[in-house]
Formats: structure tokens, C-alpha cells, sequence
């Protein structure tokens, strides 16, 4: 790899560390660059699963100490995550990728969208658990999550969006503690498709290295730096980074062709 390779590989980690560290979304900075650089579209798409969930490690850690208040979570939502990642990193050993790159916009503005919205709707249920009802939200919540990570082991890109909304609905308030279980799930959904595409002989070695290196200072940057800001100027950020991740895939799959 020439030195521009290398630069642009470690650049483009880091930075799509940091976007997962806070919204979700750095596949669409690391895919594109691994195909500027001439890495076969389906080899790229596994190299940057591989690179990103390497990375997660950073991010897991700077988000240490929220992981005991969202352990009651987990038991609901692993499973699904793990069923769903497996089943999406295996239907992308078999179909193309053309099918669910046109989707990709459409789920980052619809999850940009309801991620607005959360607010009012996760008022509502925290009332009707505190009024002793039963939150059915949770189990629609667990069938969207199995849903997301069959999109996330295929491709991904929006993935944290998609559960920053989800998480909103069954009432989670706390921004920084619904990163740390987005994290969490995405970082187990990305695990499984990685584990599934070094199987299936997918990934380009040396550009996994290096875009592994600028992932981890990124993932680990962005989610120590992302809890010293207010929750609401974090909550407007990912709204932000949500709608110009749908403008610009809008852009690439409809208008520049």
C-alpha cells in the first residue's frame, strides 16, 4: 500500500470510529473508502465490518461505567442481535449488495425521523410502567432489533440510528446510557458477521489492519469526548449526523449515476 492507502484507510477509521462512538453510520465513510482504493465491493464491505468491531473495543471501554445500568437489557436484546447478525452476514455470501444499499437511505431518514420523535412517545411509556402496565413496546422493540441486525450483518451502515430509535420507544431516557447498549449490540451483531466473512475468506488482511488502527483511537475519542456534552446537544448531533448520512446515500443511489 502506498502512503496516500495508508493515510486515507487510518483517516477514514478513525473518523467512522467516532461517528459509531456517538449515532452509528462509519460504514458509510469506510466502505466507499475501501472501494476508492480498489478493494472489491463485498471484500470491502466485509474488511470494514472487520476493522469497525475491532474498533468497538475502544468504544466499549470509554462507555465502562453505564454498562451496569443497562445490563437488564441485554438478556432481552443479545440473542435476537446475535440470531440476527448471523443471518445477515450469511445472505451476504449469497445475494448482492445492490438490493439493500437502495434501502440504506430510506431506514437512516426513517430511524432520523422516529429518533425525533422519542422523545414524547418514551414519556409515555415510562408512565404505564410506573402505573404498573405492561410495557408492550419492549417486545416490538426486541422483533425491530432482530430485524436491524439482519440488515447490520449484511451491511449495517445506520445501524446505531436505527437503535438509538428503537431504544427510545421502551423508554430509555438516558442518551449516554442507550449509546453504551447500542454499542454493546452493535458491537455483538458486527462480531458474528466479521467472524462469518473471515470463514468465508472475505477480507483484505493488510487494509483491515490499518483501517483497524484508526478505528480504535476514533471509537474510543468519540464516546469519552461525546459524555462531556449535554444530552441534548448529543441528541442533536445524531439527529444532525442522521439526516446528512440519508441526504448524501439519497444523493449516491439516485442522483449521481
Amino acid at each position: 500500500m502506498s502512503a496516500v492507502e495508508i493515510l486515507g484507510l487510518v483517516a477514514s477509521g478513525a473518523v467512522a470510529g467516532a461517528i459509531n462512538a456517538i449515532a452509528g453510520g462509519g460504514t458509510l465513510l469506510t466502505f466507499p473508502t475501501l472501494l476508492f482504493f480498489n478493494t472489491p465491493p463485498v471484500m470491502a464491505n466485509a474488511t470494514s465490518t472487520l476493522a469497525l468491531v475491532i474498533g468497538t473495543a475502544g468504544s466499549v471501554y470509554g462507555y465502562r461505567r453505564h454498562l451496569e445500568a443497562v445490563k437488564r437489557w441485554l438478556w432481552r436484546f443479545v440473542p435476537v442481535s446475535v440470531m440476527g447478525g448471523l443471518i445477515g452476514s450469511a445472505l451476504l455470501t449469497r445475494t448482492s449488495n445492490e438490493t439493500f444499499s437502495k434501502l440504506v437511505p430510506f431506514l437512516i431518514l426513517f430511524a432520523t425521523v422516529i429518533f425525533l420523535a422519542q422523545g414524547i412517545v418514551g414519556r409515555v411509556v415510562r408512565r404505564e410502567m410506573a402505573a404498573g402496565e405492561k410495557p408492550h413496546r419492549v417486545w416490538v422493540a426486541v422483533a425491530f432489533q432482530f430485524a436491524v441486525s439482519i440488515y447490520g450483518g449484511y451491511f449495517g451502515a445506520g445501524i446505531g440510528i436505527l437503535m438509538l430509535a428503537s431504544l427510545g420507544f421502551i423508554g430509555l431516557g438516558n442518551i449516554h446510557e442507550m449509546n453504551t447498549l447500542k454499542t454493546v449490540l452493535s458491537s455483538l451483531i458486527n462480531l458474528v458477521a466479521a467472524t462469518w466473512f473471515i470463514c468465508a475468506g472475505l477480507i483484505d488482511w493488510p487494509k483491515a489492519a490499518v483501517m483497524t488502527a484508526g478505528a480504535l483511537a476514533g471509537y474510543y475519542l468519540g464516546s469519552h469526548y461525546s459524555q462531556r456534552i449535554p444530552p441534548n446537544r448529543v441528541r442533536q448531533i445524531i439527529t444532525a449526523i442522521g439526516f446528512i448520512l440519508s441526504a448524501a446515500t439519497f444523493y449516491k443511489e439516485f442522483v449521481d449515476r
